[in-house]
């Protein structure tokens, strides 16, 4: 298997509580929060994890709750590469509303990063070995420009690194300027903005998703569609996987478990079809969880094998 690192430039430390109901002003108590890592790439190596593989997280850390997050890394098994970091890494909160099944998420500003610090991650990336996969994945803090972060991942590549890229906005346009992504995720709505024109037939994604690929930005392109599954094209075939029918409790970490799923399928060289039809069931079975919690082998081997089977 190819080697996986994954890049965090804005980590976070994720709790998660239950409340009765939500209302302004009053006091709102709460179940026992539970404490788990956060963060694009480091969901991304959580997730492979998780689905009996292995990838090494890299990351800035500061502060007690930076200690608290690679205390949690560690209890997972999730090898890590940490720079230290001046600022605290930031605390998210989830909370879901037992009264109405509503779930609110509250983001906090990434730490900033300092020049010294990004330099440092930046030595880390550039010590991996050349064939390995990795992903970039995640927000940008403050002081971080998506200047800096294509040249990051330009030395990657330059280094021999295949770099997958898990973003949004102009983070993901710069990335794919540079040319020979391997593998890109943006949903229907982000693609539209990339391609810049309104994609409202099925036939219409297929097509703005071959664009990226024919243009050599992108090796692959898998478009996340919700309960529609996800439609991939590399540059010889396009496939759609739909999903069985799941009743979800929440969406948070799907698209991570999914990147996850494909890149541990892409270390294994696996056809495009399993590599999306694996990322599928992932995403899938993540969403069977309450709160914050990433996919589980047995619940994504399952819906994997109903998608083989179909």
């Amino acid at each position: 298997m190819v080697a996986i690192y994954t890049l965090t430039l804005a980590p976070s430390l994720d709790s998660a509580t239950l409340t009765p109901q939500i209302y302004p002003e009053g006091k709102l108590r709460c179940t026992t929060p539970v404490f788990e890592p956060g963060g694009g790439g480091i969901n991304v190596a959580r997730a492979i994890t998780h689905l009996g593989g292995k990838a090494t997280a890299i990351f800035p850390a500061g502060g007690a709750t930076g200690e608290h997050l690679t205390a949690l890394l560690a209890d997972e098994n999730v090898p890590t590469i940490s720079v230290n970091a001046k600022d605290w890494t930031r605390q998210n909160l989830h909370v879901h509303v037992e009264s109405n099944n509503e779930q609110y998420r509250f983001v906090m500003p990434g730490a900033s990063l300092s020049e010294d610090e990004f330099r440092q991650l930046e030595e880390k990336v550039l010590t991996i070995e050349p064939g390995a996969l990795l992903v970039v994945s995640g927000s940008l803090p403050p002081g971080i420009t998506v200047g800096k972060l294509t040249q990051l991942i330009k030395s990657a590549q330059q280094h021999g690194l295949r770099c997958i890229v898990d973003s949004s906005g102009e983070a993901l346009s710069a990335a794919l300027s540079i040319g020979n992504i391997e593998l890109v995720k943006p949903n229907q709505k982000e693609l539209s903005a990339l391609v810049g024109r309104e994609l409202t037939q099925p036939d219409d994604v297929r097509k703005a998703a071959q664009e990226i690929v024919d243009s050599g930005k992108a090796l692959r392109v898998v478009v996340s569609l919700g309960p529609q599954g996800a439609l991939a094209v590399d540059s010889s075939q396009c496939v759609q996987i739909v999903p069985p029918p799941i009743k979800s409790q929440s969406t948070v970490g799907a698209g991570d478990s999914m990147v996850g799923a494909m890149t541990l399928k892409l270390a294994h060289d696996a056809p495009l079809d399993d590599m999306v039809r694996y990322g599928v069931a992932a995403g899938s079975a993540a969403t069977i969880n309450h709160g914050t919690r990433l996919c589980a082998l047995a619940d994504t081997q399952q819906i994997y094998d109903y998608l083989r089977n179909a």
